[in-house]
C-alpha cells in the first residue's frame, strides 16, 4: 500500500473517529483504534517517530477511555462529562510539557527524526488532551484546539497535506466537541443538583 493511499485511509477513520467522540458515542474507541493503527504506519514512513510512538500510547489511552466510558455511559449511551480542577490541570500539563522537553531531547540525540523538539511536544500534549477525553473532561477540546493547528503546520512542513487537511477539519471538530461537551456537562450538572 503506498503512503498516499495508507495516508488516505487513516484520514477517514480519523475523521469518524474524532467526529464520534465529539457526539460523546462509544463507537468512538474502536474507530479510534483503527486510526491509530494505520497512522502508527504514516508516520513511520513519514520518520515522524515521536507521532509513531504516540500512536501506541493513544491505543493504550483508547483502550483505558473505552473501559471507563463503559462504565460512565447513560442509558442512551452516551457518557456523562466530569469537571476537571484547575490545579489538577496545571499538574497534566506541566507534566506534559516536561515529558515533551524530554521525548524532543532524546529524538534529537538518538534518531534521525525530522522535527524532533515540535514533534516530540505535540506528541506529549497530546497525550495529555488523551487523558482528558478519557476522563470524561470537556476541557480536553481546548487543548486538542492549540495542539491541533500547530499539528496543521508541521505536517503541511512533511508534505502531509491529507493529514494537514485531516487536522484542519479536527480543530472546527475539536470546537463542536467543546461546545457539545460543556452543553452536556452543565445539564449533568444540574442533574446533580436536582437528585443529590
Amino acid at each position: 500500500m503506498t503512503l498516499a493511499t495508507l495516508e488516505a485511509a487513516a484520514v477517514i477513520a480519523s475523521a469518524l473517529g474524532v467526529w464520534l467522540m465529539a457526539q460523546r458515542r462509544m463507537l468512538a474507541w474502536p474507530v479510534g483504534l483503527v486510526s491509530v493503527g494505520l497512522y502508527a504506519l504514516v508516520f513511520f514512513q513519514a520518520r515522524l517517530y515521536s507521532d509513531t510512538l504516540l500512536q501506541g500510547a493513544f491505543a493504550a489511552f483508547l483502550v483505558y477511555g473505552w473501559s471507563t466510558w463503559r462504565r460512565q455511559a447513560r442509558h442512551d449511551g452516551r457518557v456523562v462529562i466530569a469537571h476537571l480542577p484547575m490545579r489538577r490541570g496545571a499538574r497534566d500539563l506541566a507534566l506534559g510539557i516536561a515529558a515533551g522537553v524530554a521525548l524532543g531531547a532524546a529524538m534529537h540525540a538518538w534518531t534521525d527524526a525530522a522535527l524532533p523538539w515540535l514533534d516530540a511536544q505535540l506528541a506529549a500534549l497530546s497525550l495529555v488532551a488523551q487523558w482528558w477525553q478519557a476522563r470524561r473532561h470537556a476541557a480536553t477540546w481546548w487543548l486538542w484546539i492549540g495542539v491541533d493547528v500547530v499539528y496543521v503546520g508541521m505536517y503541511a512542513v512533511k508534505s502531509l497535506h491529507a493529514t494537514a487537511a485531516l487536522y484542519l477539519v479536527f480543530v472546527a471538530l475539536a470546537a463542536m466537541g467543546l461546545r457539545a461537551w460543556s452543553r452536556a456537562g452543565r445539564v449533568d450538572r444540574q442533574r446533580e443538583a436536582a437528585h443529590p
